[in-house]
């Protein structure tokens, strides 16, 4: 089927966006190829603003940087307004309940953005908004992160069905969405985390369900080596996450296997690539010589947040 017919077929508009498990293969498919086809505008110098006159709302409870930056750029260009809302702007840092708050700000905006600790909050905050919520970010689940990563891997690899995508680290929102993303996609996931940082069972549960359907697999295991061997994809992200920064000592010593390095990539393939969120501890989750390499995509990754996200905002609130 051509972009162009499919398009008509896919309607996402009003949907929220919380975890990609929401979504069907064809559906998160959608959303990729429709990225790729706003990135070429933009790089063309086309004008595209399908969202001339409408506002969307970023409520920050974790700072950012690409979050923050890609989502006002890209209402920005594509003809929105984008407006910062940390909490200590509105009255959820003063104690509102998130349900009124929900209700208020659906009077004003055409969409929401949430960045926030608990997943309870996105959950809570798309129940009651009556305009689409998308998840910036959730101590559960980061799938802005996950489709720009997948529509990364998408452009260089040219498909994203029977690749194998090694995930070295903590099982934290990160594995999460890249596992759910990939069992989706057909992707075959291999998280590798020390004892006591897996993956939430319940996530893991549901992957195993998901990849049954797509022929994808998924393999939680405690050796690096393991997930590794023949990968197309080796992923990391840092030992200790924004709010778990107190455990950094005990997290240094219960990774110190971890690190994605030179001897650890000879088991994937030689046209592997690398891939971090970002920010990363150079020297930490990861040597330098690996995350400045020439296998490295982590800036093809950063600069797919802002078009997987205007496909996001243009998709959901156009």
């Amino acid at each position: 089927m051509k972009q162009s017919e499919q398009q008509q077929v896919i309607d996402l508009k009003g949907r929220d966006f919380i975890e990609l498990d929401d979504f069907t293969t064809e559906e998160i498919q959608y959303l990729i190829d429709l990225a790729i086809e706003i990135k070429t505008k933009h790089k063309n110098g086309e004008v595209y603003q399908p969202l001339k006159g409408k506002t969307i709302g970023l409520i920050f409870e974790k700072s950012s940087t690409r979050t923050r930056v890609s989502f006002e750029v890209g209402a920005f260009q594509l003809g929105a307004h984008a407006l910062f809302l940390s909490k200590n702007d509105i009255q959820l840092g003063r104690g509102e309940i998130i349900s009124d708050t929900a209700q208020v700000l659906s009077r004003y905006l055409d969409g929401m953005m949430i960045r926030t600790f608990g997943h309870e909050n996105v959950i809570d905050l798309a129940r009651y908004a009556t305009v689409p919520v998308i998840n910036g970010l959730s101590d559960l689940a980061h799938p802005c992160q996950v489709l720009a990563d997948y529509q990364t891997v998408y452009e260089h690899k040219g498909k994203l069905q029977g690749l194998k995508l090694a995930y070295i680290g903590d099982g934290n929102n990160m594995a999460h969405s890249l596992m759910i993303g990939g069992a989706k996609l057909g992707v075959h996931v291999s998280v590798a985390t020390p004892e006591g940082y897996e993956p939430d069972a319940s996530v893991v549960k549901e992957c195993l369900e998901i990849a049954r359907e797509t022929g994808a697999q998924i393999i939680v295991t405690r050796s690096p080596q393991e997930a590794v061997k023949d990968a197309d994809v080796i992923y990391t992200d840092v030992w200790a996450s924004m709010g778990f920064e107190e455990e950094q000592k005990v997290r240094e010593a219960a990774f110190k296997d971890y690190q994605v390095d030179e001897l650890l990539v000879q088991g994937a393939k030689s046209d592997y690539l690398f891939m971090h969120c970002l920010p990363a501890h150079r020297g930490e989750e990861v040597s330098e010589g690996v995350i400045d390499g020439s296998n490295s995509v982590i800036f093809d990754q950063a600069e797919n947040r802002l078009h997987a996200q205007k496909a996001l905002m243009a998709a959901l609130m156009g």
